[in-house]
């Protein structure tokens, strides 16, 4: 169909200049004749060619005046046929928002009462302080940072360190005005973690080097490069689903981990007490 009305607009336009170039050529030759009959009356020439110009040109708008109305109707039937176009496809979006929206209440609803009925408790509300990084240690690249606290006395060693992109380590040492924080890639930084799709577990072990590995995951655990990781939320004190970084590479079985954040351009970080204890606090260290 629109092959159809794509020839019809091409032979319209190839009549219509068709029409406009024979006027033309009638035109120059009445006026080239009368110039043969009658070479010394200039007035006559000029007079004759005036008169044929406005007779002509009325019968040449004549003539084009249909191809005209045919193009003009057929720009007309296709702006209608685009704005018929967008109104459905704005439709289909709002029918699709409609039921997310629908599905959204379904879940909020089920999900209050599975808590109801599981008499769930929550998480605490977190606590919180954001800290400037003064001093980074490790060669090349940063393992550890201080930052500094003020007179803020409510952090603690093991709390959550985090950047606007996600986690960058823990809390490993506390002293009057400033903290000392492990990072991802330190070798003493140890977090339980999954993969966010699978949910597979593992524990990300920093060894001192640019990329942490993710370690002790189940046997044909399917990691692929790009999967986003995020904590477990078992075994300590980080809540699970904080953003921790994308899998980086997956090869003959060492799995690394690229941080959320680049931990070598770290200025600020977010101290962050969940409430959640350490089991080492709560069970007892053997």
């Amino acid at each position: 169909m629109v092959k159809r009305r794509r020839v019809i607009f091409l032979h319209l336009s190839h009549l219509r200049r068709t029409i406009k170039k024979s006027a033309i050529a009638l035109l120059f030759m009445v006026v080239f004749a009368l110039m043969l009959l009658n070479k010394t009356d200039n007035a006559l020439i000029e007079k004759t060619s005036v008169t044929v110009e406005e007779i002509v040109t009325p019968i040449t708008k004549v003539l084009v005046l249909p191809a005209t109305t045919v193009l003009d109707l057929y720009d007309y039937l296709r702006s209608l046929q685009k704005i018929d176009r967008e109104n459905q496809e704005l439709r289909e979006e709002n029918r699709n928002l409609i039921i997310a929206n629908a599905q959204n209440k379904a879940l909020a609803i089920e999900n209050k009462l599975l808590a109801d009925m599981l008499n769930y408790i929550g998480l605490p509300e977190a606590e919180f302080v954001t800290a400037k990084v003064v001093s980074q240690e490790g060669t090349p690249f940063a393992y550890s940072l201080t930052v500094y606290l003020g007179d803020y006395g409510k952090v603690n060693k093991g709390q959550v360190a985090l950047s606007d992109k996600g986690v960058i380590g823990r809390v490993e040492a506390v002293g009057k005005r400033y903290a000392k924080i492990a990072l991802l890639n330190n070798i003493n930084s140890k977090i339980s973690v999954m993969a966010e799709n699978t949910r597979v577990r593992g524990m990300l072990v920093g060894k001192n080097d640019i990329l942490p590995e993710l370690k002790f995951l189940p046997l044909g655990a399917d990691v692929k490069v790009g999967d986003k990781i995020v904590t477990s939320g078992i075994g300590g004190v980080f809540p699970v689903g904080l953003p921790v970084g994308k899998v980086s590479s997956v090869e003959k079985g060492v799995v690394t981990v690229m941080p959320a954040h680049d931990l070598s351009r770290l200025e600020y970080v977010m101290i962050v007490n969940y409430g959640l204890p350490d089991p080492a606090d709560v069970f007892g260290e053997e």
